[in-house]
């Protein structure tokens, strides 16, 4: 059995299961499982610069992407965030990763709200083109090692930006250098062009299901 099929087969075992095995089979069963994990990270030799993309309809997205670039500045890597929509908010991630603003860390928030906000689709247009030249400047720049462009899959499926325009300016990226694009409605040709990519599913939501409005340490 291939070896990702095996793993797959030996994650997939229910609590109820595992409950029902003696210790010694337990043990063995562990043990088979941590020697197919050495076997997979053994084989994952390389290392390189990830196209990484968050997308879907539910919460998360930017948050999991500011994780990421938590961990950079811990490693002491140069990170860049150009926001694409969000720009007229203020959030408090700002204010707190503003400690590495200038050092380690460059943030633009380059939108002025969401589109229903600013009623102005040439000017959001505009606001898209130069987040996106400010972009391409850190994307080139061989000195950033994590560039976050956030909510730049709404800019795309809005048409402020072009797919074919984003997707040639990421092959202009180091080899060595992430690169995370946030917001719903990522396009297809951007998840086939992305290393990783992962899908925020909404369950439930307490604006939408309870009428409970965005709030301080949750929303901003």
């Amino acid at each position: 059995m291939p070896i990702n099929e095996t793993w797959e087969t030996t994650s997939a075992v229910s609590v109820g299961e595992n409950s029902s095995l003696t210790p010694e089979q337990y043990r063995k069963k562990m043990q088979r499982r941590k020697e197919i994990q050495e076997q997979r990270v053994a084989q994952a030799s390389t290392e390189k610069g990830l196209i990484i993309v968050h997308t879907g309809n539910g919460k998360g997205k930017t948050t999991a992407a500011l994780g990421m670039v938590l961990r950079s500045l811990g490693h002491g890597y140069k990170v860049a965030i150009i926001q694409f929509i969000k720009g007229a908010w203020e959030p408090a991630e700002k204010n707190v990763l503003g400690i590495w603003q200038g050092d380690l860390l460059e943030f633009h928030a380059l939108g002025e709200g969401f589109t229903w906000e600013t009623q102005d689709r040439d000017r959001d247009i505009e606001k898209a083109a130069a987040a996106w030249q400010k972009a391409l400047e850190y994307i080139c720049n061989p000195n950033y090692k994590l560039i976050l462009l956030d909510e730049i899959n709404i800019a795309l499926k809005l048409g402020y930006l072009k797919t074919e325009e984003v997707l040639t300016g990421l092959e202009q990226k180091p080899y060595n250098t992430h690169i995370i694009l946030t917001g719903r409605g990522a396009s297809q040709a951007l998840i086939e062009r992305a290393d990783l990519v992962t899908e925020m599913t909404l369950v439930k939501h307490p604006f939408r299901d309870r009428g409970i409005k965005a709030q301080p340490g949750i929303e901003y």
